[in-house]
């Protein structure tokens, strides 16, 4: 079944055919062939381990059966990447398509093969290599400059929303980023549009929650003219703008529920009317929708629509907090200086306590916080950025110098031994309240009220210590 390089029907592709069914593994084999596709078969995940160790493929099709417990990763010869599957598979839902995803599948193919729906697998992969080789130079730069693209981090959970955004970006699905204000969902929704093969076209973003009630639909899908006051020329709205590209819907919550309708029809049946028009015009948009809110809870609340939250959670990505990226913390503050530096012309360092600071503090407002530090910090400091040149929360809570214990003296008073044992507390916690409380035996409202009290003590030792 093999075809010879160089064939005349050949596009170039090369796959391999793993499937237990004798019938089906055939079949298939025999509709690749006719589509000019070099094929080779494998009947178990022995057999195709064996095939990929002699030459690597662009991508298998491989049985739901084999592919469960990440049968895909079984098959990669040692020391080599986990091949590029499509999961063949009987159930034609979209539980399967979600299934096919997670388990890094670029598609999903029913039993008995379609010829038009396996054509326009064919299609998808052809397009799929170029974003393909754009990951394996990005984990090269993961891997040397602790940066994946745009975005700079190596620790696991970060490595995790690059892993994610590598096996999402070249397919078709749509896209769900959640996580805090400030942890970069924007950057996050980019980087899927510039590994995927519609990078060449548009990438637009829209916050839902900074346009006007009255005018998101005709921001959204466009206007003619003459359709209400004002429309005095018909526009295009974003959906049109971003034809063949991606467009980013940034907290999708703050829809109202008449237009999250509109929206679901649009996503379902990529045609869309233009407010005061009758006849509807045909986009090709891939949407990625973000929120800062858990969507399960706005689902509930009816903020939103069940329908479209299951369509877009085709895919969910989830961008962590800052307070849990441990060293990434300090790689992003090094090159939020070294853009500084570059742009003003200066040679500005850390000093080790400020670095400790930046490390121990519990980041509520994210990298979007950590940059504003930063470039406030550069502005203040001269060649070396200290303690005094960070905000006053940075310097909130005294760092500890080796392990997570503080000395205290017999005769301390015990409200002052209380005050360093909370401060510690939350230095162990890196700032988590919730978590210090609880490891104290506190309530939460106690572990705020002493902070405040704490708070009160050091701007009255402030004011004395000017005074004198």
């Amino acid at each position: 079944m093999n075809l010879p390089e160089g064939h005349p029907k050949t596009n170039g592709l090369r796959v391999v055919v793993v499937e237990e069914d004798a019938d089906i593994r055939g079949n298939l084999a025999l509709l690749l062939a006719r589509e000019g596709i070099a094929v080779a078969c494998a009947a178990s995940i022995e057999e195709a381990r064996a095939r990929l160790s002699e030459e690597r493929p662009d991508v298998m099709f491989l049985a739901l059966g084999l592919s469960n417990g990440n049968g895909a990763a079984r098959i990669a010869p040692e020391n080599g990447e986990q091949p590029d599957f499509v999961v063949i598979t009987g159930n034609a839902t979209i539980e399967a398509a979600v299934d096919a995803l997670w388990q890094g599948g670029l598609d999903f193919l029913k039993k008995p093969v379609c010829r038009e729906r396996l054509r326009e697998i064919l299609a998808h992969v052809g397009h799929s290599r170029e974003p393909h080789d754009k990951v394996s130079i990005l984990r090269g730069q993961l891997r040397h400059l602790a940066r994946f693209g745009p975005m700079v981090g190596r620790s696991p959970r970060m490595r995790r929303v690059y892993e994610l955004i590598s096996k999402v970006a070249p397919t078709r699905a749509s896209v769900l980023i959640t996580g805090e204000s400030g942890t970069g969902k924007e950057l996050v929704s980019q980087t899927v549009h510039r590994m995927s093969p519609r990078a060449a076209r548009p990438f637009l973003a829209v916050n839902c929650g900074a346009v006007a009630p009255n005018i998101i639909e005709s921001e959204l899908f466009g206007h003619e003219r003459g359709s209400f006051t004002g429309a005095e020329r018909g526009r295009k709205g974003y959906f049109e703008e971003a034809d063949g590209g991606t467009l980013l819907l940034d907290e999708i919550t703050e829809m109202t529920a008449d237009l999250q309708v509109k929206l679901l029809r649009v996503i379902d049946t990529g045609r869309l009317l233009r407010v005061g028009a009758s006849e509807p015009i045909s986009v090709d948009v891939r949407v990625i929708a973000a929120t800062n809110r858990c969507p399960q809870t706005m689902v509930r609340q009816g903020l939103l629509r069940e329908d479209l939250y299951y369509r877009l959670n085709v895919f969910q990505i989830e961008v962590p907090p800052l307070r849990e990226r441990g060293d990434d913390i300090l790689m992003l503050a090094e090159n939020f200086l070294t853009e500084f530096n570059v742009r003003e012309g200066t040679n500005k360092r850390w000093s080790e306590r400020a670095q400790r600071r930046l490390q121990n503090y519990w980041w509520p407002g994210n990298v979007r916080e950590l940059r504003n530090v930063v470039e406030r910090a550069a502005i203040l400091s001269g060649h070396v950025i200290a303690d005094p040149h960070l905000p006053e929360c940075l310097r909130e809570y005294p760092p500890v110098a080796d392990g997570d214990g503080f000395m205290i003296q017999a005769g301390l008073p015990l409200c002052e031994v209380e005050r360093r044992e909370i401060l510690a507390t939350l230095h162990m916690v890196r700032g988590d309240k919730r978590e210090a409380a609880r490891r104290l035996g506190i309530s939460l409202k106690t572990l705020y009220s002493r902070l405040k009290t704490y708070k009160a003590m050091r701007r009255l030792e402030a004011t004395d210590s000017e005074a004198s």
